[in-house]
């Protein structure tokens, strides 16, 4: 509908006061008489703690309070605790051990918090942190996955002497094994995907109030999931009513999945608020985040394929260690595991598939969910098991995908691994990227970087992934005596652009100016409730609860303007902000509705005066955004340097809300694919478990030159899971680009006798890879 509607590439609507410097994020949030604190965090990466020394630090300038563990022990809160049933090898129950909030008797990771430090002043703090005395006893420890799994390995906690938490299967063993059995060519190979920090622009903060008179706890903070936080400090950690918690969210600064509900800071602060009468505020510095935050990724999988001889694949098999860290507070680290693997047979009709997943503890920070969350580890797998496949025997990767391709008229298309793709035409999207990339040409831009003395490669891949699963959101309009309206809804804007692709709903819908909608989230006093933002489910979910408030909207407006115009209700149409009388010029606008609502003599008899509905919504089944990348890398044989030099992406998102925020989701994600392939890697020094890479100087990040300009093309195939037809974008660069950079990669480097490499392919790395082929 005009230039505002669902399809119209709008700017975004809060960008202007991001320009301005006038954003709304937590480090902002400055309370009268507010405290600041501190977190005195463990050098060891495994430690008894003989004893800690506070006093000197309490006497300090301007310091109001030093809290240890046995403080907070004393007051007996609860915690987050995992609900997902799993078993470890043996068949004994999971093994599992939450975050202790402040450590007591051992550290178990570097950065692990063994005080708080709460004083007038940040500078106060700081010096304050430095005069606690804690002795520990060094203990040996592992922060490898691999290592871990090891019989010999150091134990991260006695009661677990082998470090396996759990152990998850999927899919059909038997079947996948005799597929095998029978296969005319099989292949195998063992894939690294690093651990990795999620490195938003804004660090996580929090700030904590109490107030006595209501005896009601504040906590101003960036978490995805307001109600969530709600939901699990009152219940859960504090067991005090809901409605004694106010959670705000403001801008949020990037999430990425990785600003969860349950990290401690927010337990400590909102205790020590209380405790000191005052407001307590503290904000991550960015040489603190990799100590602080949970990780991603961080898997070594074992992947074979068997294929008969006509090159039609049979099974898939996968065996995965993956890294857990070193404590399970909840399902949250949990997910990335299992959610997702289903994916990992891609769009390719297997008729057989088995996984097993071995979750594995270490002395490193816990994983949690990072876009894609499972999602581009799988695709990873199976994208670059195709291509090794391919050029193992002779086979053309183009046809050996298209050989395998699910058809669009098999759709719904049921997965050896539980999953059912509802619609997708995965041949169109393939044919329409590689016509995009131009495809065909790549042979003589090939010879062109030769004769430059340089390598050049060129990846595709197919990637599909699970978003928007079954869950509920909420959304209300409350439409104002004047004639404007509020809209709430209970996803959180973390960057997405919602605030803008809301409002084109309520444009469409309801033919609403964006000016004449204020728009509100984030707090669990304005908005009744909402589980959240994270597996691209907002436009999908919340907007279809949108769509349903709307729907209410229109009802009750139709009930109105019969009134005013005097007519039959069911002769009263609405179409473009205007209820008209069928067959007439007789009309008024959905304003002049609103303000009547207001004006109980306007109203039909019986009829409830105001205008404000919500709509709530849970999916019966999960979407399936799904897409071709094709990335092209020149590769420096003299300094092992990739450079991207050219990517094609082409999506189904199912329908398109806004194509310019699209693009700039899909352009996001591909970057953060592309930086863990060729930049990211949180490392340990593997005999000390020290943190090698805690900041920018050695956790390499790209920059903008290390990007290409994309392609970016669509291929959509609306959903009939909800009535907007939208699958959800927030992952799909993501999930695509790990393995497209990476088979781009492999394919310059095959030439050379490069056969198995892992990422991230930095300089160095390449550089010896291509001399260890040179001299082999």
């Amino acid at each position: 509908m005009g230039e505002f509607g669902i399809g119209q590439a709008v700017t975004r609507f809060e960008d202007p006061r991001f320009l301005r410097g006038e954003g709304r994020f937590v480090h902002d949030v400055s309370l009268p008489g507010q405290l600041h604190a501190v977190l005195l965090r463990s050098p060891h990466a495994h430690a008894r703690i003989v004893s800690i020394d506070a006093k000197a630090a309490a006497a300090a300038p301007g310091v109001a309070a030093v809290f240890t563990g046995e403080d907070y022990a004393r007051e007996g809160f609860g915690g987050p605790s995992p609900t997902l049933k799993r078993s470890r090898p043996d068949g004994s129950p999971m093994f599992w051990r939450a975050h202790p909030v402040l450590a007591r008797d051992r550290v178990r990771t570097v950065g692990d918090p063994v005080a708080i430090v709460i004083a007038g002043t940040l500078a106060q703090a700081k010096d304050a942190a430095e005069r606690v005395e804690v002795e520990y006893e060094a203990l040996p420890a592992v922060t490898s996955t691999a290592e871990a799994a090891r019989p010999e390995a150091p134990r991260v906690w006695d009661e677990c002497p082998d470090n396996i938490s759990n152990v998850f299967e999927l899919g059909n063993r038997a079947a996948t094994d005799a597929a095998f059995a029978a296969a005319a060519r099989t292949v195998k190979r063992r894939y690294v995907i690093t651990r990795v920090h999620a490195q938003y622009m804004k660090t996580r903060g929090a700030v904590a109030s109490w107030e006595p008179a209501e005896d009601k706890y504040t906590l101003h903070t960036d978490v995805q999931y307001p109600h969530r936080m709600r939901t699990l400090l009152a219940g859960t950690v504090f067991r005090i009513p809901e409605n004694k918690l106010h959670i705000i969210a403001g801008d949020i600064g990037g999430a990425f999945g990785a600003k969860g509900p349950q990290y401690p800071e927010h337990r400590l602060l909102l205790w020590a608020a209380k405790k000191l009468r005052r407001p307590v505020k503290w904000v991550c510095e960015r040489s603190e985040a990799l100590l602080a935050d949970e990780h991603a990724r961080d898997n070594v999988s074992e992947i074979e394929l068997a294929l008969d001889a006509n090159g039609r694949f049979l099974a898939l098999r996968v065996n995965t260690l993956a890294g857990l860290g070193a404590y399970v507070s909840s399902d949250r680290n949990l997910l990335s595991t299992f959610q997702s693997v289903s994916a990992v047979v891609g769009v390719y009709a297997i008729p057989a598939a088995h996984v097993r997943i071995t979750g594995v503890m270490s002395n490193t920070n816990s994983t949690a969910p990072y876009r894609g969350a499972g999602r581009p580890e799988a695709i990873y797998l199976i994208e670059r098991i195709i291509d090794d496949a391919a050029r193992e025997f002779g086979l053309d990767r183009i046809e050996l995908r298209r050989k395998n391709l699910i058809p669009s008229s098999a759709m719904p298309w049921k997965t050896p691994l539980a999953f059912t793709y509802d619609c997708g035409d995965f041949a169109s999207g393939m044919d329409k990227a590689l016509e995009l990339a131009d495809w065909a040409g790549y042979a003589k831009r090939r010879e062109e970087s030769e004769q430059r003395g340089k390598l050049r490669g060129i990846g595709v891949i197919n990637a599909i992934e699970r978003a928007s699963s079954p869950g509920l959101e909420y959304a209300e309009i409350r439409f104002h005596p004047g004639g404007s309206a509020t809209l709430a809804m209970g996803s959180k804007n973390q960057g997405q652009g919602h605030e803008t692709s809301f409002r084109q709903i309520v444009n469409e819908r309801l033919g609403l100016d964006p000016g004449d909608v204020a728009y509100v989230d984030g707090d669990t006093e304005k908005v009744a409730y909402g589980v959240g933002t994270m597996g691209s489910r907002s436009m999908a979910i919340a907007g279809t609860a949108l769509v349903i408030a709307s729907d209410k909207i229109i009802a009750k407006g139709k009930k109105i303007a019969a009134h005013l115009m005097e007519a039959a209700e069911p002769d009263v149409e609405f179409d473009a902000g205007e209820f008209k009388v069928a067959g007439t010029d007789r009309s008024v606008t959905i304003k002049e509705v609103a303000k009547a609502a207001y004006d109980p003599d306007k109203l039909p008899k019986g009829l409830e005066p105001g205008l404000y509905e919500s709509g709530t919504f849970s999916p019966e089944n999960h979407t399936f955004p799904n897409g071709c990348h094709v990335c092209e890398v020149e590769i420096d044989p003299d300094t092992g340097v990739v450079a991207v030099v050219r990517y094609t992406v082409v999506d189904d998102v199912g329908t398109v809300i806004n194509p310019l925020t699209l693009k700039g989701q899909i352009h996001g994600g591909v970057v953060q694919g592309l930086s863990q392939v060729l930049f990211e890697r949180i490392e340990y020094d593997p005999e000390s478990g020290q943190l090698l890479t805690g900041s920018f100087m050695d956790y390499c990040m790209p920059r903008a030159d290390d990007v290409c300009a994309m392609e970016v093309g669509s291929n959509p195939v609306p959903t009939k899971l909800n009535p907007l037809g939208v699958k959800g974008a927030g992952e799909a660069g993501t999930v695509g680009a790990l393995p497209a950079v990476m088979n781009a990669v492999m394919d310059a480097l095959a030439p050379l006798g490069v056969r198995e490499f892992d990422m991230p392919a930095t300089g160095d790395r390449v550089w010896r890879a291509i001399r260890k082929a040179q001299s082999a």
